[in-house]
């Protein structure tokens, strides 16, 4: 039986199969590659120097006993706000050393079952929040939503100014 389409010796005039399957196995792995080391990088969270408390009643009865006020960042494993802030803000040298010299800090995981107490009493329903607080637990200043390192620095900054106005 004779085919419809004519039949030609010639296959020169069709681009190259080797060379075109070459060229989109090569896109895809580069694909592949790149957004794996995308993936990696934003869930990439470094190790910081800050000295967190263990739990919210350590860091209050620290804060009573210093006099310092508290700063309670409010976090959840799954926020990626929450990994940003911690790679970009928490991770940084001078936040490391402007928080440990004037503040108690304290990281709430908002998925914990032991935290929903302090959930409650701060009316915390997301994630990131950061508060500060006096030693009793008063809120001070807050702020929600990821915040970039200048951002934070001048949100500590005002922090310091209004517990010095308080005392």
């Amino acid at each position: 039986m004779q085919s419809k389409f004519p039949i030609t010796g010639d296959h020169e005039s069709r681009p190259n199969g080797k060379s075109f399957f070459h060229f989109w196995r090569c896109f895809w792995l580069s694909f592949l590659v790149i957004s794996l080391a995308y993936a990696w990088y934003c869930y990439y969270v470094p190790s910081n120097r800050v000295a967190w408390a263990e739990s919210y009643a350590s860091a209050q009865t620290k804060a009573i006993q210093t006099g310092k006020p508290i700063l309670l960042y409010f976090t959840g494993e799954w926020c990626v706000p929450c990994r940003i802030m911690k790679r970009n803000v928490w991770a940084d040298e001078q936040v490391a050393a402007s928080v440990n010299a004037e503040f108690i800090p304290v990281e709430i995981d908002v998925d914990d079952p032991d935290d929903a107490a302090v959930l409650a009493r701060y009316n915390i329903v997301g994630s990131p929040v950061t508060i500060v607080t006096d030693p009793e637990g008063s809120v001070l200043r807050w702020r929600e939503g990821g915040l970039e390192k200048s951002e934070f620095l001048e949100f500590l900054k005002a922090s310091n100014s209004f517990v010095s106005e308080d005392s």
